[in-house]
């Protein structure tokens, strides 16, 4: 498991400093290079499919690093908190 989630460390997303729910539509738009205001108004045209918006964005908040490295889900599979 250690692998996986040091490969999505190197991946290079963080969530973004210009957060408004977690950080991640931010995190996609600093890494991305594109206004953070255009991948909000995407996510929000996602949640207009039956649940690929909200599977999406679950998806990246459980997987997508904080600024400090850590991973939502690698503490929640973590047997030491």
């Amino acid at each position: 498991m250690e692998n996986i989630f040091d490969s999505i460390r190197k991946l290079g997303y963080q969530r973004g400093p210009e957060r408004i729910a977690g950080g991640i539509c931010g995190g996609i738009a600093a890494k991305a290079g594109i206004s953070v205001t255009i991948v909000r108004i995407g996510m929000l045209l996602a949640f207009l499919l039956p649940f690929f918006g909200v599977a999406a964005y679950l998806v990246g908040w459980l997987l997508l690093p904080w600024q400090d490295g850590t991973i939502p889900l690698e503490r929640l599979l973590s047997p030491r908190r």
